[in-house]
């Protein structure tokens, strides 16, 4: 079939199954296109969190999946493609980071949406890039944290609040990997562009920027700010949305590093993001599978960490 054709059919079985379709922003066109939610890692919990559909798609990475089912325990929580993982989540192992936590005892846990049910069940409060600052300042100043697992994310805290949290050596991948010489050189191209990072960059990435912050919040500053050309420094997937809703601005993907140490060029995506398709949204909604399915008394365990992000992010208004 055609894309349109998997498009209707896809909306067909949304009413007759009662389904919504959640897409993070890092999502191919014509996925957040079909969407009827996108938003941030945030956004996607507050959508999951408050829907009446029976059966929630969630087109993004397996641990969006996850979250999604561990607050809605009573729906079905299908992804489009169970393989597709995330390299930050990855890099955080819960029996290695149960052993960390013990390493450092008296220590509150944070940790990153970003991450197993697993290791939600071994924190205290899980955030997301909205509100991992506006979190963290919540706990008294002399309170001992740890946060993991992106250490960018966690290095970047610690600059604006003053805090000395210990953090898990966790990364992912894409942001890893983006070109500070690719970036100045698009700065010489674009003299006028502003430099938009998202906080999991290395901070020499964040350093050259103009504003970082979340994707949602990066979409925000693209929109309402009078600039006319920004080099957009997370996965190029937000660029769609950003171009959308701003035509008449200009959005330059800041380029990768490559092999050899030369600079890349074109966008920088999540490979796993990117695992997800039209076709495999209308298989997943005509199948109901693959489903996402989580132990009762690990799911019991790893919601308490999520809802301690929404009560707080709810009371900060965010």
């Amino acid at each position: 079939m055609a894309n349109t054709d998997f498009v209707k059919e896809i909306e067909r079985l949304k009413k007759e199954k009662n389904a919504v379709i959640m897409a993070h922003y890092y999502q191919t066109g014509d996925i957040q296109d079909i969407a009827d939610y996108i938003g941030d890692s945030l956004a996607l919990a507050q959508m999951a969190r408050k829907t009446n559909a029976d059966i929630i798609v969630l087109c993004g990475v397996h641990f969006m999946g996850e979250t999604a089912k561990i607050l809605c325990p009573d729906k079905k929580v299908l992804v489009p493609d169970a393989t597709a993982g995330c390299s930050l989540a990855d890099s955080c192992p819960a029996d290695e980071f149960e052993k960390f936590i013990k390493a450092h005892p008296g220590h509150k846990v944070i940790s990153y949406v970003n991450t197993t049910a697993e290791v939600k069940a071994l924190t205290d409060v899980v955030v997301t890039s909205s509100n991992a600052k506006q979190i963290v300042e919540s706990f008294p100043e002399d309170e001992k944290i740890i946060f993991g697992p992106d250490h960018n994310l966690g290095n970047y805290i610690n600059s604006l609040t003053g805090r000395n949290m210990v953090l898990w050596n966790g990364a992912c991948h894409v942001h890893e990997k983006f070109s500070v010489e690719g970036i100045i050189a698009l700065k010489r191209e674009y003299p006028n562009a502003k430099v938009l990072a998202h906080p999991e960059c290395p901070a020499v990435v964040v350093a050259l920027a103009d504003k970082v912050g979340s994707t949602a919040a990066l979409l925000k500053y693209s929109l309402s700010s009078d600039d006319k050309e920004f080099i957009v420094a997370t996965e190029s997937g937000i660029i769609h949305e950003m171009q959308k809703k701003a035509p008449e601005k200009v959005f330059i993907p800041a380029p990768p590093e490559v092999s050899e140490g030369k600079v890349g060029c074109g966008c920088n995506d999540c490979n796993f993001m990117k695992q997800n398709t039209i076709e495999k949204v209308y298989l997943a909604l005509r199948d109901e599978k693959p489903e996402i399915i989580i132990d009762k008394e690990l799911s019991e365990k790893a919601v308490k960490s999520i809802d301690r992000m929404l009560e707080i992010s709810e009371k900060l208004g965010l």
